[in-house]
């Protein structure tokens, strides 16, 4: 009996730091560090359906860059058959995010009703990418189209971006 009530007792804490309640994390000198802010998750708030309307195949989902996840982002990306899609998110500011080295160019613009910066990667010299970023309350949601290198004859990746937003822009969080 006293294993089954330790079982239960970790299972609990699993789902507590699966829901983000993490009270933080005691340090070699007592004290406590602050816990991390939970991120709304591409890979778990945006359905299926939602993804097959934007265009993308749900099936070739990657989460992190790579494989690999990012501290302090939530990252996933998904195949259509001319570009790839990205959605991440971060607890960054948006004034935080326009002063990161190698964004560039930003002007307002208004993807799916939602007011965002459009922005440029420098070094982006064959305009394959198109990013945009929307302010929430707790941080940044950026959507990326990056169209396939390979192709020839493809429309401009913020034409394909448009396309994708209209299903997906309504999912972000404010």
């Amino acid at each position: 009996m006293k294993r089954a009530g330790t079982a239960m007792v970790v299972a609990g804490l699993a789902v507590v730091g699966l829901v983000g309640c993490d009270s933080g994390e005691s340090t070699s000198k007592g004290a406590t560090t602050t816990a991390k802010p939970v991120l709304w998750n591409p890979c778990t708030e945006i359905s299926d359906a939602v993804l097959s309307e934007a265009g993308v195949d749900p099936a070739t989902e990657e989460k992190g860059v790579a494989g690999v996840p990012q501290s302090g982002w939530e990252i996933c990306g998904w195949m259509a058959p001319k570009y790839g899609l990205t959605v991440y998110t971060s607890a960054k500011s948006l004034a935080e995010f326009e002063a990161k080295p190698g964004n560039v160019d930003f002007t307002d613009v208004t993807v799916a009703g939602r007011p965002g910066r459009k922005f440029k990667v420098a070094g982006d010299s064959r305009n394959l990418i198109c990013d945009v970023v929307f302010a929430t309350q707790g941080g940044v949601v950026q959507l990326e189209v990056m169209n396939r290198a390979s192709l020839d004859g493809l429309e401009e990746p913020c034409v394909y971006l448009n396309n994708a937003a209209s299903a997906l822009v309504p999912t972000f969080p404010r």
